[in-house]
Parts: C-alpha cells; sequence; structure tokens
C-alpha cells in the first residue's frame, strides 16, 4: 500500500486500493472508527506497516517471525509496530529483512522474532451470509479523515467467496453490517470464528470491501512463514 490515493488496476473503477491518505501521520482521526465499527480496546495480534518510516497499512502477527499483510502495502523500507491497539506507540517495533508475495498476500520476515498471542488462520472460506469481523488503522470517513490513530473493528457480512482481489487472487466479497473498510485498512484481517479468513485488498469506501482468500493461499502461507 502506497500513501498516495491509487486505484487498483484489477478492480472496477469505484474501488480503490486501501491505501492511507497522505496526512496520515499529521492529523488526528476523527471521532467514528473506519467509518463505523467500535474501537477495539486489545489486540496482541495487529501489526501498524510502515513504508519509510511512515504508516501505510494494517495487518497481523501470524508467528513469532511474520506478519500477513497485502501485497500492495510494500514499497521502500518497511517495518512494524506489534502489540498496540495505538499505531504510534506502545507493543514492540521491528524492522523487515525480506517479504514474499502471492496474489494480495504478503508475508513480511521480521528482523527479530516477537513473542505475543499470534492471529490463527483459517483454512476453510467464512460461509456465505456469515457476519465476519473487519480490524484496521483505516480513515474514519470517505474523505477528509485521517487513518485512526487506534485501532477499529465492523462487522460484515460474506455476499460470494468467489471475487477478486487487486492482483487477481480469489478474495471474499463483503457489505457492511456496522461498519465497512476504507484506506489505511488495507493488509488488515477479516476473522470469522477467531481465525483471520482474510486480507484486506480493495474496497469501494461505502459498502463493499474485498479481502484477499487465507484459504486460497494458504498452502502458500504455510510454505513460507511454516504456520
Amino acid at each position: 500500500m502506497r500513501i498516495r490515493i491509487v486505484v487498483a488496476s484489477l478492480a472496477t473503477a469505484l474501488t480503490g486500493v486501501l491505501a492511507a491518505p497522505a496526512a496520515a501521520n499529521a492529523v488526528e482521526a476523527g471521532p467514528d472508527p473506519i467509518i463505523g465499527g467500535s474501537t477495539v480496546a486489545s489486540a496482541p495480534w495487529a501489526a501498524a506497516v510502515f513504508s519509510n518510516g511512515s504508516f501505510t497499512c494494517s495487518g497481523t502477527i501470524i508467528s513469532a517471525n511474520y506478519v500477513l499483510t497485502a501485497r500492495h502495502c510494500i514499497s521502500g523500507s518497511m517495518s512494524v509496530r506489534v502489540g498496540s491497539v495505538n499505531r504510534s506507540s506502545g507493543g514492540v517495533t521491528r524492522t523487515v529483512s525480506s517479504t514474499s508475495t502471492q496474489n494480495d498476500l504478503a508475508l513480511m520476515r521480521l528482523s527479530s522474532s516477537v513473542s505475543t498471542s499470534y492471529m490463527p488462520l483459517s483454512s476453510a472460506y467464512p460461509p456465505v451470509n456469515s457476519t465476519n469481523s473487519l480490524y484496521g488503522w483505516g480513515q474514519t470517513c470517505y474523505s477528509g479523515c485521517a487513518a485512526s490513530t487506534t485501532l477499529k473493528t465492523a462487522s460484515v457480512r460474506v455476499t460470494s467467496t468467489n471475487g477478486t482481489d487487486a492482483y487477481g487472487g480469489r478474495a471474499i466479497a463483503t457489505t457492511a453490517i456496522n461498519g465497512n473498510a476504507w484506506r489505511g485498512d488495507s493488509g488488515g484481517p477479516q476473522v470469522y470464528n477467531g481465525a483471520q479468513v482474510g486480507v484486506a485488498s480493495t474496497a469501494d469506501g461505502q459498502s463493499r470491501q474485498y479481502y484477499g482468500s487465507v484459504a486460497y493461499n494458504r498452502a502458500w502461507i504455510s510454505s513460507v512463514a511454516g504456520v
């Protein structure tokens, strides 16, 4: 994910990759998180993703040495803050020593290990019509808001497991229940029954979002990260 606003070439014209706004580190977020939803009190598995020192994406730590995020987040010198709901303080920070990508998923190998509660990964697709949870530090309104300082969550309904992410991989499509993802939420998790089923890829900022499928990419994740 880049700091500037971009539109995914493989998505529709109204569906952009969830890039953080240019002013993400300069302006405090508004009161309504993740365009609806609510703030999160604790998330030891949460990973704020930085490119060249600037916040750009959300992510999850899935093992002692690997953070899972979106492929379009990878640019320049990468680093992460793990285990804090505040993307600007707390937790622990690590630089990224290497990255591996497939479809719109990326695995970032950390420069040294982190001991925390890791996000479990699902090997199955969530049921259509099921209620899932999204997490991220994205913008709190469609236009004119910075990325949230505090991690947010929102509930969404699965409409399809045959969508397409920004790089042509299989994605989970959802619509908002009490909130939806937007810029800065890229790379963040979609969770069903306590396990991550998706990685934020594209959205229209109003009701729809597409998350790269963890189940579809599960063998690759295991081969790289060993989980």
